[in-house]
């Protein structure tokens, strides 16, 4: 069983200016919108850091906004072993998941989108390197 420790969070400001700043990629599969970019490891010393955003915009109530946090960082924590495995040695790969949609998703389709997501992200890091 795969864990998500706190050192693979993104916390830092300027990682988060880093991530969706210029020179980023993006991809989405609804209700989830993915932003990466891979930056030098010693920045980081972890192979993949992500962070997850749920707009106030999207919801009002913290607790739906939590709710939808914990359903793909679920999904994520349980698919990561493959794209990490793609990421280069010497890299380390940022990924920032929005949410885009306004209503609640159930967490099978959650983690249907989050695995094709990172599956993309995979096959992309493959293709480039």
């Amino acid at each position: 069983m795969t864990t998500f420790p706190k050192r693979e969070h993104i916390v830092s400001t300027r990682l988060i200016d880093l991530l969706f700043g210029s020179g980023s990629k993006a991809l989405v599969a609804y209700p989830l919108r993915v932003v990466y970019r891979l930056v030098p490891r010693q920045q980081t010393g972890v192979e993949a850091q992500m962070l997850i955003s749920v707009p106030k915009k999207r919801f009002k109530h913290a607790v739906d906004r939590n709710r939808v946090k914990r359903q793909v960082r679920e999904a994520y924590r349980h698919q990561k072993e493959p794209l990490v495995a793609a990421v280069p040695a010497d890299q380390c790969l940022l990924i920032g998941f929005v949410w885009i949609a306004d209503e609640h998703t159930p967490s099978t389709i959650v983690n249907s989108r989050v695995e094709k997501l990172l599956k993309r992200i995979g096959e992309r890091l493959k293709a480039e390197g």
